[in-house]
């Protein structure tokens, strides 16, 4: 075989192989040994069974997916396997085995019989057949309920190291800042503590089940113009500090997260595949990140395809490895021959490959593939499970968690007996509505010759196990103009006493879907012609609950407003539909929230709840941009009492903590969660700075009659902001702290007054409150 040279010729002793050195020393003693081709071989994916043609792969695939010679680009090594579960359906035990052979030809083959790393995307759970599809990241926020998260993705990442996959890409820490982006489905919400706090957990989940983290997109990716896929972004500094980066933060240093995948998108004119000062000034040397940067898929080629900033594809290597990209996805490209030959050629320095190659074989080494003795196969391959009751218990309280009731007019809900009911709706019947684009049956495509390989019910399919004679009619199709089958809907609906009318989006890829990457919309309207299905039900008169099953908030506005009630599920995943019937029939309290508010207009510019004064309704604009429903809002089919709220000063130093705290208490008839949201007001500072923003969350169960003191401690590095002169600094003078139901709800208000003189603070200030829960002993009768 060409360039091999077999393993026995490895120098001896292997110090590399020592376990007992540290994994960078492990790594620093083996890079003088490699040549310059088996150094960057280290460097690079080869994804193995990817299409690379017809109509179901990524714009510019097919011209940067080229034919793999396997036996040609092992020969010196292999950095990554590309998706070897998430490229078709393959059963998860032939799949193990089929990988651990892989493995075994490239450790045989190369001279040091390195392993490559395996990477999967787990965005809903590994996207593998076979395997639980979870609910989506929006409704990880809807659930404000970190604790979850993170026992989600343990039990995701434990099914992976099963399997011998060693890194998953996620999760996604795009704050949103367009609902019109296709994306947003991926976010976690529109406000950068909740998707820190939760993004944190779930790389806790994965992290501690042993598999490398991916935080994505670093950074700016979900703030382009227009809401449109890798479109330019125009921000300034202190939008990008104060909104988009502290998630990353938190997720690196409370969740611990070793790799980092860089945006596509290019940032005031700068990609930042090629931003030095992002990938390398911040992320390394002001945050002291020492993990891998990983390439987004072909992005490193698109320095030159799309960004026009290289040449070609040495050029654009070059690029992305003085801006600090270490591994080039999903396949081999720029990072092949055309790399070697520039750096032979003196226009690419060998010390930004061994720069690089030393973070590859660091993690390499941390996650046992330097070991002597590596073994790819799992002992107890043939009890790999993808999809277990495990796995579905988890699935299942967490969609329970997310889903929210926005509007419950009248108590039309829960569903009361004896009631006859219909379901409408072109989502109604359809089990794709409950997943989002990154899930396996929909990322990957359809296989009809494989079925979907979970079971996955309609709503249709839960509500009729919980509803007697439910009547059904579609009314139309998710997409398309053809409003021939909303007559009969209307029939259906005017017949019964009151109509569940299902709409919203059907997740898919680069304009397969109405939600997804590269699903982009131009405005906030229903997709399709479902908003005239809408009218044509609420005109019946029968009462309607609208129940809206999506990746991205619709404007719910004048034409909703008749709606007796609202109900939002973010794709909640394989079980969603039951927990959806569930909410609708009052088996399952709603305790979810909105992770993103909800708007009234569909034409207008989409902005989130994060505004200052002037962003909000005011005397100067005649657009109105208050939503139909906030930030954080949600109800619940039992009422809850705010009261007696206090700290424990009213003086707080710039360089201190307060403790304040609420009394919350369940003053109706059945168990409930309350969500207790604290939101920051900061009147005065020396920029402008949004109404409120929250700064710390806690659910709260209780049973009817119990009450509970819910106190934060909070340290005053939560009040910072990036100031004037671009430096983040906690500002004295007075704020006030706000226990809202939601953003837009204060139950009450705890005015203080920060003291001292100005403070600068940076990566090291703390980043959450300590949360405490006192259950408050019931009053003994007298």
């Amino acid at each position: 075989m060409r360039g091999h040279v077999p393993i026995d010729t490895s120098p001896e002793p292997a110090a590399w192989r020592d376990a007992r050195l540290s994994p960078a020393e492990r790594a620093a003693t083996l890079i003088p040994l490699m040549t310059l081709e088996e150094k960057v071989a280290q460097l690079f994916g080869v994804w193995v069974g990817a299409d690379a043609s017809g109509g179901g792969v990524a714009p510019h695939q097919s011209e940067m997916s080229g034919a793999i010679a396997w036996e040609e680009v092992i020969a010196h090594g292999l950095g990554q396997l590309t998706r070897p579960f998430g490229t078709a359906p393959v059963d998860p035990v032939a799949g193990a085995r089929s990988l651990a052979a892989s493995q075994a030809e490239i450790v045989a083959t190369s001279r040091f019989g390195i392993p490559a790393q395996v990477h999967e995307e787990c965005l809903t759970g590994l996207a593998a057949w076979r395997a639980t599809v979870y609910p989506a990241p929006l409704s990880w926020g809807a659930s404000f309920d970190p604790g979850l998260i993170e026992e989600m993705a343990g039990r995701i990442g434990r099914s992976m190291r099963a399997a011998g996959v060693h890194q998953g890409l996620a999760p996604v820490l795009d704050v949103t800042r367009d609902y019109r982006w296709g994306r947003t489905e991926e976010t976690i919400g529109e406000d950068p503590y909740l998707v820190g706090t939760i993004g944190a957990a779930y790389v806790r989940g994965l992290e501690g089940a042993g598999i490398v983290a991916t935080l994505k997109h670093f950074a700016g990716y979900a703030a382009s113009r227009g809401g449109r896929n890798l479109a330019p972004v125009h921000m300034g500094r202190r939008e990008l500090a104060d909104d988009v980066l502290p998630p990353f933060e938190m997720a690196l240093r409370l969740g611990g997260a070793r790799s980092v995948m860089h945006s596509y998108c290019q940032i005031d004119g700068v990609p930042v595949a090629a931003d030095e000062s992002l990938l390398t000034g911040l992320l390394r040397e002001e945050w002291g990140f020492t993990g891998t940067v990983v390439a987004d898929y072909f992005a490193i080629r698109f320095l030159h395809r799309l960004h026009g900033v290289a040449a070609g594809a040495a050029e654009a290597a070059g690029i992305a490895l003085r801006a600090g990209i270490d591994v080039e996805l999903p396949t081999v490209d720029t990072f092949g021959d055309s790399l070697i030959e520039a750096v032979k050629a003196g226009e690419v320095d060998e010390a930004l490959i061994d720069r690089a190659l030393g973070r590859v074989l660091t993690q390499k080494a941390e996650l046992g593939l330097l070991d002597e003795g590596w073994q790819g196969l799992p002992a107890d391959v043939e009890a790999l499970r993808f999809d277990d009751a495990g796995n579905q218990d988890i699935a299942l309280r967490l969609a329970r968690g997310a889903v929210v009731l926005l509007r419950n007019t009248g108590g039309i809900l829960p569903l009361a007996a004896g009631r006859r009911v219909a379901l409408v709706g072109p989502v109604a019947g359809d089990p794709m509505a409950m997943l989002g684009c990154y899930s396996f049956p929909l990322h990957v495509g359809p296989h009809p010759e494989h079925g979907l390989g979970v079971e996955i019910p309609s709503l249709r399919d839960a509500l009729g196990r919980l509803v007697p004679d439910l009547t059904y009619a579609p009314g139309c199709d998710v997409i398309g103009d053809d409003t021939s089958g909303i007559a009969a809907a209307v029939d259906v609906a005017a017949a019964s006493d009151v109509c569940v009318l299902a709409v919203g989006d059907r997740a898919g890829l680069f304009g397969r879907g109405t939600s997804g990457e590269g699903c982009d919309s131009a405005d906030l309207r229903l997709p399709g012609v479902q908003a005239e299905l809408v009218q044509a039900v609420l005109a019946t008169g029968t009462p309607v609950v609208l129940v809206v099953l999506a990746g991205r908030p619709y404007a719910l506005g004048a034409e909703a407003d008749a709606a007796a009630g609202i109900v939002y599920g973010f794709f909640p995943g394989q079980r969603g539909a039951q927990a959806l019937a569930e909410v609708l029939t009052g088996a399952v309290n709603p305790s979810g929230r909105l992770p993103v508010s909800v708007p009234r207009d569909a034409g207008g510019l989409p902005a989130t709840y994060l505004s200052p004064w002037l962003g909000r309704r005011s005397d100067v604009s005649s657009v109105d941009p208050t939503p139909a429903f906030p930030f954080g809002h949600g109800l619940s089919y039992t009422t809850f009492e705010w009261g007696e709220a206090g700290a424990d000063a009213a003086d707080w130093p710039v360089d201190a903590e307060v403790s304040a705290g609420v009394t919350v208490r369940n003053t109706g008839s059945r168990a409930g969660t309350e969500v207790v949201q604290l939101y920051l007001h900061d009147p005065v500072a020396q920029t402008t700075r949004p109404v409120v923003r929250l700064i710390g969350h806690a659910r709260v169960p209780l049973e009817p009659g119990r009450a509970a003191r819910v106190t934060f401690t909070v340290p005053a590095d939560l009040t910072s902001f990036t100031g004037v002169h671009g430096r983040r600094v906690v500002e004295p003078g007075d704020v006030e702290l706000r226990f809202g139901r939601s953003s837009a709800d204060v139950a009450a208000t705890v005015p203080l007054r920060l003291t001292g003189a100005e403070r600068e603070v940076g990566h090291e200030r703390r980043l959450q409150p300590v949360v405490r829960i006192d259950p408050i002993a019931p009053e003994r009768p007298r």
